[in-house]
């Protein structure tokens, strides 16, 4: 057993994700969404889901990534700036939040460092090696997956050990896990394990004093393949955002949508988009009596609605009053407003379903836990949500909506 056993056992274990609101490869990469949800509240739920995690902090310097986090149920430490540029590391961050835990009363033990880049970090792997440190049997452990891949370096002719000859393409290829002239079967090969930098688990107080996160006794939190892909570039993003819409979905109940409110906009969700004017100006909107006993069965299953629109027609006013749910209307900022409601309900923002149609309905999207789309949303709104729905706005989609929030 380790000198420094004792720190594993007393005080809390706490993730830590760093999470700075520049980026050059992204820009506000730690804002972007895959499958709806942004990286850092993905984070943020997995390190919340995994079992052992006592606390989840988030250390950014960016107040929207905060108020994001802070309505994810993370605790927020400001970092100073600096700690906040390109070249600072994500080791000073953490030092940086475990000493503000620390000042604040509260002893850490264990820290998971968890990278919100890592948009598909599996939840049960952090909280076996957050249960491998607890129970002594190493110090530090990260996150890996098992490869067979033939690993090679490119550089000039003499580090490869051929003519010296450049082939203009960065110069001569070495083998680097391998014999070039020996290609052994799969099944007779020694597999290595490639890091994915989702996460790493290791002894607070042995942390501060290598102020590294590998040390001591260090082992392998295996990881299926597919969850290693790491955000770096507008790309990768893409790759993460085409994966989601599967993985995401198997692992949730089916249709199931767990939220505490429901909010939407009004045209194009309630109705179909379209309206009518008679010669006085007045305007006429189609909409669904289905979706209208959909609301009628939310609000008596005592969930929170609120139909949320930038129109200033009354018509909006005279829906609303008909469904007999609350509304905002000739609203210009949806995010501020929807923040202030959930605030005054008591209502986290991950809680809460957001049902759009058009790009002005994106700002609200983005910082609830439940973003959804109807079938013919803009193709940026369906891009950023987390659920499309199989029907169109005034046909039914609200109501469709509402059957997948109501327990069965």
């Amino acid at each position: 057993m380790s000198d420094d056993t004792s720190d594993a056992t007393d005080g809390l274990t706490v993730a830590i994700i760093p999470a700075r609101g520049g980026s050059k490869g992204v820009p506000r990469k730690n804002l972007r969404t895959v499958g709806g949800v942004p990286l850092v509240v993905r984070a943020i739920r997995a390190a919340r889901d995994a079992a052992g995690i006592d606390l989840v902090v988030v250390s950014t310097d960016d107040d929207e990534i905060a108020a994001v986090s802070a309505a994810a149920g993370a605790r927020v430490v400001r970092r100073p700036a600096e700690i906040s540029g390109d070249t600072a590391s994500s080791e000073s961050a953490i030092l940086h939040a475990v000493d503000e835990i620390e000042a604040a009363g509260e002893r850490v033990g264990i820290i998971a460092f968890v990278q919100a880049t890592s948009p598909f970090l599996p939840s049960a792997a952090l909280a076996g090696a957050v249960a491998e440190v607890r129970a002594d049997r190493a110090d530090s452990v990260f996150s890996a997956h098992e490869t067979y891949g033939f690993l090679w370096r490119r550089g000039s002719g003499a580090e490869g050990g051929g003519d010296g000859s450049d082939d203009g393409a960065g110069g001569q290829a070495t083998a680097i896990n391998h014999e070039a002239a020996h290609r052994p079967r799969r099944q007779d090969r020694e597999p290595h394990y490639l890091e994915t930098g989702a996460f790493y688990v290791f002894r607070a107080e042995a942390f501060r004093t290598s102020r590294h996160r590998f040390f001591g006794r260090i082992r392998i939190a295996e990881v299926p393949e597919w969850t290693a892909i790491e955000i770096d570039d507008a790309q990768q993003l893409r790759i993460a955002d085409a994966l989601a819409a599967v993985h995401d979905r198997a692992g949730e109940a089916p249709g199931r949508i767990d939220v505490r409110a429901v909010v939407t906009d009004f045209d194009g969700v309630h109705t179909d988009d379209t309206a009518i004017i008679d010669a006085d100006g007045g305007e006429r909107v189609r909409v669904s009596r289905e979706d209208g006993m959909g609301v009628a069965l939310l609000r008596r299953a005592g969930i929170p609605m609120l139909i949320l629109s930038t129109e200033q027609n009354p018509v909006v006013r005279a829906r609303a009053e008909k469904l007999r749910v609350p509304v905002l209307h000739g609203i210009d900022d949806k995010e501020q407003a929807l923040r202030a409601w959930a605030a005054d309900a008591g209502i986290r923002l991950d809680d809460v379903a957001y049902l759009g149609n058009d790009v002005n309905d994106l700002p609200a999207m983005r910082i609830v836990g439940w973003p959804v789309a109807v079938a013919n949303a803009h193709p940026r709104v369906l891009a950023a949500a987390r659920v499309v729905l199989t029907r169109t706005g005034g046909n039914g989609a609200v109501r469709e909506l509402v059957e997948r929030v109501l327990p069965d």
